[in-house]
C-alpha cells in the first residue's frame, strides 16, 4: 500500500455538514466501542511496543475480527473510503490494520501511516501545550483573557431583540463577567463557531472574513473580537473558536509561532514525527490520506495545499498518524509521560480530564454521541474533552472516567484508564461539497 500524509484544514460551515459527518462515524464508533467488550483488566505499562498477539494484552481476538469486517464492510458500501485502527493496552499495540484505499478515486490503498486532518483532535494538543504554561507559572486557569489578548477587553454579548420595525438585530450588552481561560478550555467563553447554528453573531463572525486562509492567529483574533459574543462568559456550553484564541495565548506567552511551540514541547519529545500544521516534505506527501468525492457532485471539499500555512489553528489544523497520535494518548494515560519524556504533570492530566462544568449550565447540544456533555447522558466536559462521569446514560459503553474527542473528517480517540486502552480511529469521512 502507498503511504499518505495530509493537511489539515478549516472547518467546512454548514451545521448539515458537521452533523451528517459525525453520525457518519459513530455509527461505527458505537460498535468499535461494543466490540471491546471483552477486555480485561490488568496494570499499566509505559511506551507504546508491538504486542505479540491481542490476547496477550487482554483483547478478543474474535472481537477484533468483527471490528474488521464492519469497517471493510464500510469500504464496500463506499460509506467511507478507508480507516486506520490502533487500540493499545497496557503500553502494547494489540491491533493495527489499514482498511480500504487512501484515496478512491485513484485507487490508492490505505496504509497503517497515512496521515490524516484530525481536525477538532487538535484542540486536545492545544490544552496540553497550555498546561505547560501554567506548569510553568506563566499561566493560570483563572486570567482574564484579555489580560493576554488585550482584544478582548471591550468585548460586548450581541442579544437579539426585535426593533420598533420588528426586524431581528443584535443588541450589545456588557458581559456579566469576563472570559477566562477556563472559558476558553471548556468552550464557556461565550465564543461559538460560525457552522453549529444561525445567529446575527454568526453573521457577524463572516463579515469578518474570520476563516481567512491567509491570515495568522494574531489576525484572527482581532477579527473575531471584533464580533460580538454569542452568550454571556461561563453561562453557556457552546462549542466554539474558544481553542483557536488559547492558541494564540500560547503564542503570546511563549513568543513562539504555535507550530514551534507544539514541535518543541510535544511532537518532538513524544518522538510524534509525522504530526504538524501542513505537509512541506514531497516525499510524505504521497501519505495523504484524501476525502471520498461527493458521488452526486464528482467533487472534493477545498483543502489546504502542501505548503506553509499562514493560520495554524489550536481548534482544528492539524494532520497526523494513528501511530503518533496514539502515542499522545499513551503520554495522558501514563499521567503525562511517555518513554522518559515528561510532558506534563500527573495532576494537570487528571485537571483535563475530569467535569468543569457545572451543574445547572446551559448546554447548547448536539444530538451526536460524542458532543452529548449533559449530565443526563452520563457525560461531562474536561478541559476539551468529553468525560465519562455516570454509568449507564449514555448510548455508548464504557467505564467512568474514560474520555474521547472527535474529528469532524472521521477521526476520533479513546482513552478508558480503567481498562488501561488507547483507541485511536483514522477514518475518512464522505464529502459533502
Amino acid at each position: 500500500m502507498k503511504r499518505s500524509q495530509a493537511m489539515a484544514v478549516p472547518l467546512p460551515s454548514g451545521t448539515r455538514y458537521f452533523r451528517t459527518h459525525l453520525r457518519l462515524h459513530i455509527g461505527q464508533a458505537a460498535f468499535f466501542v461494543l466490540s471491546l467488550a471483552l477486555v480485561l483488566g490488568g496494570c499499566a505499562a509505559g511506551g507504546l511496543q508491538q504486542a505479540s498477539s491481542p490476547d496477550v494484552v487482554g483483547l478478543s481476538s474474535d472481537r477484533l475480527k468483527d471490528i474488521s469486517t464492519a469497517f471493510m464492510a464500510g469500504v464496500d458500501k463506499k460509506e467511507i473510503p478507508g480507516a486506520v485502527i490502533l487500540i493499545a493496552r497496557h503500553g502494547k499495540i494489540g491491533y493495527f490494520e489499514a482498511f480500504g484505499y487512501r484515496d478512491r478515486e485513484t485507487g490508492a490503498p490505505m496504509n497503517r501511516d497515512a496521515i490524516f486532518r484530525i481536525a477538532s483532535m487538535t484542540k486536545p494538543v492545544t490544552i496540553v501545550a497550555a498546561m505547560t504554561l501554567i506548569e510553568q507559572g506563566r499561566l493560570n486557569l483563572s486570567d482574564p483573557v484579555s489580560r493576554h489578548l488585550p482584544e478582548f477587553a471591550d468585548v460586548k454579548v450581541g442579544v437579539e431583540k426585535k426593533d420598533a420595525a420588528g426586524k431581528l438585530v443584535l443588541v450589545l450588552e456588557t458581559p456579566h463577567r469576563e472570559m477566562t481561560v477556563l472559558d476558553l478550555m471548556r468552550h464557556t467563553s461565550g465564543i461559538t463557531y460560525d457552522f453549529t447554528g444561525k445567529s446575527l453573531v454568526r453573521e457577524r463572525y463572516n463579515q469578518e472574513k474570520i476563516r481567512d486562509p491567509g491570515m495568522n492567529n494574531a489576525m484572527f483574533v482581532s477579527r473575531l473580537s471584533r464580533a460580538p459574543l454569542q452568550n454571556h462568559p461561563g453561562e453557556v456550553w457552546d462549542y466554539s473558536f474558544s481553542t483557536d484564541v488559547l492558541g494564540r495565548i500560547v503564542e503570546v506567552i511563549s513568543g513562539m509561532e504555535l507550530e514551534q511551540y507544539f514541535a518543541e514541547r510535544i511532537f518532538k519529545p513524544l518522538g510524534m514525527a509525522d504530526t504538524g500544521f501542513w505537509v512541506s516534505d514531497v516525499a510524505k506527501q504521497s501519505r495523504i490520506a484524501e476525502v471520498q468525492a461527493d458521488a452526486a457532485t464528482g467533487k472534493r471539499p477545498a483543502t489546504s495545499d502542501k505548503t506553509t500555512r499562514s493560520w495554524q489553528s489550536g481548534g482544528g489544523a492539524l494532520v497526523s498518524t494513528a501511530s503518533d497520535y496514539a502515542r499522545f494518548c499513551q503520554m495522558l494515560l501514563n499521567g503525562g509521560e511517555l518513554d522518559g519524556a515528561r510532558i506534563i504533570s500527573r495532576k494537570s492530566v487528571e485537571q483535563m480530564t475530569q467535569n468543569h462544568l457545572p451543574e445547572g449550565i446551559k448546554i447548547n447540544h448536539f444530538p451526536i454521541p460524542v458532543l452529548d456533555v449533559r449530565l443526563e447522558a452520563g457525560n461531562g466536559f474536561g478541559l476539551n474533552l468529553m468525560v465519562r462521569t455516570a454509568d449507564g446514560r449514555g448510548p455508548i459503553p464504557g467505564n467512568i472516567g474514560d474520555y474521547t474527542w472527535p474529528g469532524i473528517f472521521g477521526t476520533q480517540f479513546w482513552v478508558d484508564p480503567k481498562k488501561e486502552l488507547v483507541v485511536v480511529m483514522m477514518k475518512i469521512g464522505r464529502a459533502h461539497v
